[in-house]
């Protein structure tokens, strides 16, 4: 097969961004190494011809899933620190 060495890098390309996703302690940090993930994950499918699953990873995987983990960091964030200025932490 002719795109065998394209998979084998695509692959290399996946193992090397879940391991730094799974290194990496900032929750920040992690949602972009998935986004990454993401982005690899796509070429590996669009390479194994599923476009049906490219267009999936790209939406969920890459843009969606990133972003959630985002705005709850953020989210959590803010009740560690309120913007009142009082201290006082805001418990729910």
């Amino acid at each position: 097969m002719g795109s065998d060495p394209i998979i084998s890098l695509c692959l290399v390309l996946v193992a090397a961004s879940v391991t730094v996703a799974v290194a990496v302690r900032e929750p920040a940090g992690q949602a972009l190494v998935l986004a990454v993930l993401g982005l690899a994950l796509a070429a590996l499918f669009t390479v194994l011809q599923t476009p049906d699953a490219v267009l999936s990873q790209l939406a969920v995987g890459s843009v969606v899933t990133p972003l959630m983990i985002l705005l709850s960091v953020r989210k959590a964030r803010r009740r560690e620190h309120p913007a009142d200025g009082d201290g006082d932490r805001v418990e729910r």
